[in-house]
């Protein structure tokens, strides 16, 4: 499976110099923990970053950050992406070694193409266990059912 098949295709994106406020104001509205911080080059929306609302209350709120801070000064700038034809056991390990959640998927311009979390990974593998099961099932002699 690669990653661009997995991944949630729409994504809620902020602009670097917004505030942490409205970032939360954002998230609220659509009822997501995670924006993905973008800029524009060339006219390519590429993501520079990422802030989730546990950023928010940890980079923010628990530190008395003001809250006119900006997503440039609580979002991570060693953003860790994956690429759309990555296979997911491929980011998988990449989410490991970094000890993320969650990783933007571009395209091969850069271009910010969904977001990829570590419970669409695991819900995939659930539903790929779930089909095993049942093979293995059907595959099973009638008295050892």
């Amino acid at each position: 499976m690669k990653a661009g098949e997995l991944c949630t295709r729409e994504v809620v994106t902020a602009w670097a110099g917004e505030s942490v406020v409205d970032a939360a104001r954002r998230m609220r509205d659509h009822d997501v923990g995670t924006v993905v911080v973008v800029e524009d080059v060339d006219g390519v929306t590429r993501p520079v970053g990422l802030v989730t609302d546990r950023d928010l209350v940890m980079r923010v709120l628990a530190r008395g950050e003001p809250l006119a801070a900006l997503l440039r000064d609580v979002m991570d700038p060693a953003l860790v992406t994956a690429t759309e034809d990555d296979d997911v056991d491929t980011v998988l390990a990449r989410l490991r070694r970094r000890a993320v959640r969650r990783v933007p998927i571009v395209d091969r311009t850069g271009a910010l193409r969904g977001v990829l979390s570590l419970d669409d990974i695991v819900g995939w593998i659930s539903e790929e266990l779930r089909d095993a099961v049942r093979l293995i099932e059907r595959q099973a002699p009638p008295h050892a059912r």
